[in-house]
């Protein structure tokens, strides 16, 4: 499936907001649109990029590669993520990543979280993280996700916010943050 050929995203509104703290930083969030996706594509190359340094094909060969990953990773979270919400992270300037969080479900599962490499490492995914967990605390709900086992940084992260290991796969680890009677701090930086 092409970039060109990908399905675009569910109109709606999302009725989430971007974290206080984040927003006096001026970062935001919107519901992503289609004409979000030749970004997309380039902020999931990005998170791909050190895995395939090493892999000895010609960049054009990557990028065939990483196109055809990115529009078969998109599809999937459209299929079976259908009430999710595909969100832009921005600021006044740029898009600096995206969040999708699927609240339709018991438990609300956070799809994916990503941020453009200079962006990470600056409280801004943690920021989201604990305002998706305040969201499913307020639902009486607890939150999922999975993480690539080759993914060190982004675990420790999801451990700090109280996540807890599971059921390990081939590729990814199961997490689970079922609040533990606990109010997450929305106000991570």
């Amino acid at each position: 499936m092409s970039i060109a050929a990908s399905p675009g995203f569910p109109q709606r509104d999302a009725g989430w907001a971007a974290p206080a703290a984040l927003q006096a930083r001026g970062i935001s969030v919107r519901p992503a649109r289609s004409a979000d996706l030749d970004w997309l594509r380039d902020l999931y190359a990005s998170t791909r990029r050190d895995e395939l340094a090493a892999v000895p094909w010609p960049e054009q060969t990557k990028r065939a590669f990483l196109d055809q990953q990115f529009a078969l990773q998109h599809a999937h979270y459209l299929q079976h993520f259908p009430g999710a919400d595909f969100l832009i992270v921005e600021d006044a300037h740029a898009r600096l990543g995206r969040l999708y969080l699927d609240r339709s479900t018991d438990p609300h599962v956070l799809v994916d979280i990503s941020l453009l490499p200079d962006c990470r490492g600056h409280g801004i995914g943690g920021a989201l993280i604990a305002q998706a967990q305040a969201l499913a605390h307020a639902d009486g709900r607890a939150l999922t996700l999975h993480v690539l086992h080759a993914n060190p940084a982004a675990q420790r992260l999801y451990a700090r916010l109280g996540f807890v290991a599971g059921e390990a796969g081939q590729t990814h680890l199961a997490m689970r943050w079922d609040g533990a009677g606990t109010k997450p701090d929305a106000r991570v930086s």
